[in-house]
């Protein structure tokens, strides 16, 4: 049978929310990054097309990354000029393929479920409080801000209490009716009418607050949102004016040793929020598809080269806009393809239509976005499957809003660490007795963290006792464990402690096992001691 392509009526939807969403983001990243405002739509455009046709992924959205701004803002006020900048925009990418040749990828794979998932909820917060201001009419952050501290001086919290208490009319109005707008076309009743289904309820918001607006602005009404409070896409009035906007690198600043420092930087940042967005978006893919990581960083990288190339921003795979892109139907990669082609022709052919489109109702699109994404972390859930996974969650997910993406990421990894090496430690042995009869049974792997558990636990062993210490089972115990076993045995003859040692014969390791006298142990003895490992089992 004939493979089918994708449907359109599930690519259009999708395209045009995404496509929608990341004409203010990646203006507002490139504002964030102190960058020229057009890199942000070159690397939107780059990343839609380019990366979306050679990622493995099918649902990632590809693009400039907040996460990143600090990176490039850091590298522009380091390095001479942008287009040096550029130099190393395009060695992260060189970077990135050889990552992904090198099978780097694998790396994604360590990143605990209990991360991402608190990742996943954290940024669905971070969407709602990061657009209620916005959602209220104030707009001095830029749009694509994910840090606690903003660059206005104020934070996450202080800004939307600032924004409730000088609320714009018009925005708040516009906004509400976006809102609303969206959530009606989401009832069972809007769904059953096939026709629109080619219309996300989005665009209809998007379009009803433009026109709304705009009949505002004719009539001089009080209300009228102003270009501070609307998408502000560059308009060259010429061909030169265009060809002004995209910037060339400069190979001269390949001997800036500053350039070695800063490319690596990118490469390393880019990489690993590529890596946990596509792991992130393949957990809601409705068919269970897994991205190859090693594919991925080659697609990022190929997309870092086209992008400085051409002048733009470091792309990254992002979670918000591939939530939106799953959120509103998509199913393969020709939604990300499509929504970088409407991008390209927007900004080509359609600027001045682009800069109506107010803010307020891309406020309330994103906090859309932002609900589903916390639906699909059901608190109640993560807590079921016990503290192990609870707490790295809850941890994680504080970390990212009250910092930013990456550490908060970086802090949950360290607290899952924790969980698992507590976890080991605790399960690294097994001692049963019966009576004076000892039995110490050491698991599958035994670390050097394990050294003061087996230290006390050989110290609890009575004067006078018979002890099997059963290491047959190891595959690997490292040699602080071993010589911590080898002192015992010396003290176990002064307390009269009697000790068979089983160890295996063809581990490599266990020959650093110093040899005990054996003592003659009774059958009962040992039968008792079967005993009391069964029922500890």
């Amino acid at each position: 049978m004939k493979k089918q392509g994708p449907h359109l009526a599930s690519v259009l939807p999708a395209a045009i929310v995404v496509f929608l969403i990341a004409v203010p983001l990646c203006l507002g990243i490139a504002l964030g990054s102190n960058a020229p405002l057009f890199s942000g739509l070159i690397a939107g455009v780059v990343g839609g097309i380019f990366v979306g046709w050679w990622s493995g992924s099918q649902l990632s959205i590809t693009g400039p990354a907040a996460g990143l701004a600090v990176v490039v803002a850091g590298g522009l006020a380091r390095l001479p000029s942008y287009e040096v900048f550029l130099v190393a925009v395009v060695l992260a990418g060189t970077f990135q393929i050889l990552l992904g040749r090198l099978k780097a990828g694998v790396v994604g794979d360590f990143i605990p479920n209990a991360v991402i998932k608190g990742m996943m909820a954290a940024i669905g917060i971070i969407l709602i409080l990061k657009q209620l201001p916005h959602f209220f009419g104030t707009d001095t952050d830029y749009e694509g801000d994910l840090s606690f501290f903003q660059p206005d001086a104020r934070n996450t919290f202080s800004e939307i209490w600032y924004a409730a208490g000088d609320i714009h009319p018009g925005a708040f109005f516009i906004a509400i009716l976006s809102l609303g707008i969206i959530a009606i076309w989401r009832t069972p009743r809007f769904r059953q009418i096939a026709m629109l289904h080619w219309l996300p309820g989005p665009f209809v918001a998007v379009l009803a607050g433009v026109l709304v607006n705009t009949w505002w602005l004719r009539n001089n009404a009080e209300w009228a949102l102003e270009a501070s409070h609307r998408v502000n896409l560059p308009v060259p009035d010429t061909l030169t004016g265009w060809s002004a906007l995209f910037g060339f690198p400069d190979f001269s600043g390949l001997t800036n040793p500053r350039v070695g420092w800063t490319a690596p930087a990118l490469a390393l940042v880019a990489s690993l929020e590529s890596l946990l967005s596509v792991e992130a978006i393949d957990r809601l893919d409705s068919k269970k598809r897994v991205t190859p990581n090693n594919r991925e960083l080659i697609a990022q990288g190929g997309g870092n080269i086209v992008s400085g190339l051409l002048g733009g921003l470091p792309v990254t795979a992002l979670v918000i806009r591939s939530s939106a892109n799953v959120t509103y139907g998509a199913n393969s990669k020709a939604a990300a393809m499509l929504q970088g082609v409407m991008l390209l022709i927007a900004v080509a052919l359609l600027p001045h239509w682009l800069n109506r489109v107010p803010l307020a109702c891309l406020a309330a699109v994103l906090i859309f976005v932002g609900y589903k994404m916390l639906q699909n972390n059901r608190l109640r859930d993560i807590y079921h499957k016990g503290w192990s996974q609870f707490i790295p969650f809850l941890v994680t997910a504080a970390a990212i809003i009250l910092t930013d993406l990456l550490v908060g990421i970086l802090i949950g990894i360290g607290v899952s660490a924790v969980f698992v090496m507590y976890k080991n430690f605790h399960k690294a042995l097994l001692m049963v007795h019966d009576g004076n009869n000892y039995l110490l049974r050491f698991r599958k792997d035994v670390n050097f963290l394990n050294k003061p558990l087996v230290r006390q636990t050989l110290d609890s062993i009575p004067a006078g006792a018979y002890l099997i210490i059963d290491v047959s089972k190891t595959d690997y115990i490292d040699l602080d464990v071993i010589e911590t076993i080898n002192e015992f045995l010396v003290q176990a003859q002064e307390k009269g402690i009697q000790v068979e040692l089983k160890k295996s014969a063809t581990n490599p390791q266990h020959r650093h096992f110093q040899q005990p006298h054996l003592p003659e142990v009774s059958a009962a003895a040992m039968a008792a001691l079967a005993g009391a490992l069964s029922k500890a089992k």
